[in-house]
């Protein structure tokens, strides 16, 4: 696939560049949930596979970047729970909470990532039996 086809790809599915990750991941796997439910007549799942995989290489590097940074702050949170423990003060108190309070969107973006990923495996499948059957 051309480095241009790529690019273009995000403009087909209706996004803009200022999307957030989160918005970008639904809207793609909705939009290739809507080819596989009303396909057109002339579709190279050839070509769909192909980019659908370069969309999922990018989604998968998100999904590992997202991984490190939620496992780094869980670390940290607690290292600062056992030390909050043994040294009890208000600003670690207060840093225990700031750590909470930044894991959970974490937590929760990465679930996000985790479980779009892999419906986009299943998508990946559901196109690779239509390529044989055409």
């Amino acid at each position: 696939m051309r480095k241009k086809e790529v690019i273009f790809m995000a403009k087909d599915i209706g996004m803009s560049k200022e999307s957030r990750m989160g918005d970008r991941i639904k809207d793609y796997y909705n939009s290739i949930e809507n080819m596989l439910d009303n396909p057109p007549k002339d579709i190279d799942y050839y070509y769909e596979m192909e980019k659908h995989l370069v969309q999922i290489e990018f989604f998968m590097h998100e999904r590992l970047i997202h991984l490190i940074v939620t496992v780094t702050f869980a670390v940290l949170a607690i290292i600062t729970i056992l030390y909050t423990m043994v040294f009890p003060s208000i600003p670690m108190f207060g840093l225990v909470l700031l750590f909470f309070v930044l894991l959970i969107p974490y937590i929760k973006h990465y679930y996000l990532l985790e479980n779009s990923v892999q419906k986009m495996y299943e998508q990946y499948d559901e196109m690779l039996k239509r390529k044989g059957q055409s």
